[in-house]
């Protein structure tokens, strides 16, 4: 099997194939602009786009208005409104990629849908820095990382054959290209648009874009190879078989139970119960983000190194057992959260940062065992023809997170913080056991198939 061990040779980027290196760069500059952009969405629009003056430059503000107001309700404030559009806008970004996968994997290929995506991107960043193109920005946008966010995501995986176990380990560096985005573009894009000026932001996350763009391009020669195509343009693809469909179905099931997302709720819940002024002065609750951000970093990098370590030693678990651990982990952060609220209730005082710590350690080494290995398992697993879908698929969670989350943060303030948070412990236990099930009874339909090792080969 000659391809398999030249993919198994390729190991120029510390132990994996050098396409590696481009695709993390080139998501690393992605992720730049998008959580450049993010960070100051909401404050741009309540502090200036949609104040009288400016907000009747928009074009097409009734349409956007009309979509926030048939979701959210009527008569916004400017500040509702522009939280009901930042929120509206973070939802559709993990659906859109649905759209991306069939387009790369029925239409024109991967990487003339992600340099499409990656063009309507940088577009939509420098439609932002004019009033007049707000609404079509964020539309550009959409679109763009549609195209974007699951086929860059799907070549990573690509790049090992179906029985390497390198690819969890691939999607975990992968991801520390995004952890470094997120703790870098809101200080330089947000410093940028509050002390400079609003549309600075936007032009930088457009340059980052840019950079993200031509690097995509420049590495595009070590990306692995597109599907052999047709004559009329589609893919070929064989036809889905009995074991497909259960993959498929299966796959499907897991995006809507492996979601963890609290983090809505958690920052209302921080801003009154920890310890935040020092030295006479108040740290901006928003810096809770780039906290957890560089302590989700070190923690990824401590995940690679230990099951590097296991594998010398044992035998490396396979992905969907790696989500149960994770999530099993992730499920006791609300718990330290539920004891930190049982002691502001007890002494009156909010708790020090180091409660935060606490809260984020746990949390983030259960994430860096969830979301990236995810990846890995849906990019691998995925039925032939269709790892574009699939993994644009795994991101409907977060989509579906955003939008439930959202209502079961409205709880906040309705009943006591403790209970609050024991519930959220209590709903991902749900997911660690209905997880674990799965892992029991369907784990043979996900793991490593020698014969679909042979096919890749």
């Amino acid at each position: 099997m000659p391809n398999e061990a030249g993919k198994r040779s390729d190991t120029a980027f510390i132990g994996h194939p050098v396409g590696l290196a481009w695709l993390s760069a080139s998501e690393f500059w992605e992720r730049f602009s998008y959580y450049g952009m993010q960070s100051l969405l909401v404050l741009y629009g309540s502090h200036y786009l949609l104040q009288p003056g400016h907000v009747e430059k928009v074009l097409g503000f009734n349409v956007l208005r009309g979509i926030v107001d048939a979701v959210y309700g009527a008569n916004l404030s400017p500040q509702a409104l522009a939280i009901g559009i930042s929120g509206l806008y973070s939802a559709c970004v993990y659906l859109t990629p649905i759209g991306g996968g069939l387009l790369a994997d029925r239409g024109i290929g991967r990487t003339r849908t992600v340099v499409l995506g990656a063009t309507l991107m940088t577009i939509g960043q420098f439609m932002l820095a004019f009033d007049a193109g707000f609404a079509i920005g964020l539309l550009c946008l959409l679109l763009g990382v549609g195209c974007f966010k699951g086929n860059i995501a799907s070549q990573v995986g690509d790049l090992y054959s179906a029985d390497d176990l390198r690819r969890a380990d691939a999607f975990q560096i992968y991801f520390l290209g995004i952890q470094l985005a997120v703790i870098i573009a809101p200080i330089i894009c947000g410093g940028l648009s509050e002390k400079v000026e609003w549309h600075l932001g936007f032009i930088a996350s457009g340059v980052g874009m840019m950079f993200g763009l031509a690097i995509y391009l420049f590495g595009r020669k070590t990306f692995p190879a597109e599907p052999v195509r047709k004559s009329a343009g589609a893919a070929e693809r064989p036809p889905l078989t009995e074991r497909d469909w259960k993959v498929v179905a299966l796959l499907v099931g897991l995006s809507i139970v492996s979601n963890q997302e609290i983090f809505n709720a958690y920052l209302i819940w921080a801003e009154k119960n920890y310890q935040i002024v020092f030295f006479g002065e108040t740290m901006p609750i928003s810096w809770m983000l780039s906290v957890d951000a560089i302590v989700s970093t070190v923690l990824m990098v401590g995940v690679i190194a230990f099951w590097r370590w296991w594998s010398r030693r044992w035998t490396e678990p396979n992905e969907i057992t790696k989500i149960v651990i994770g999530t099993a982990i992730s499920a006791c952060a609300p718990l330290v959260l539920a004891a930190a609220s049982a002691r502001v209730a007890a002494t009156g005082h909010p708790v020090s940062m180091v409660w935060a710590v606490a809260f984020h350690v746990v949390n983030d080494l259960g994430f860096a065992n969830v979301l990236p290995v995810g990846l890995a398992l849906y990019s691998r697993a995925a039925p032939k023809g269709l790892g574009g879908f699939m993994i644009a698929v795994y991101y409907l969670h977060l989509f579906i997170g955003n939008t439930l989350i959202g209502k079961i943060g409205g709880l906040l303030g309705t009943m006591s913080d403790v209970n609050f948070w024991l519930m959220h412990a209590a709903l991902m236990g749900v997911a660690v056991v209905l997880l674990f099930f799965a892992r029991l009874m369907f784990g043979r339909f996900l793991a490593p198939s020698r014969d679909a090792a042979a096919e890749a080969a």
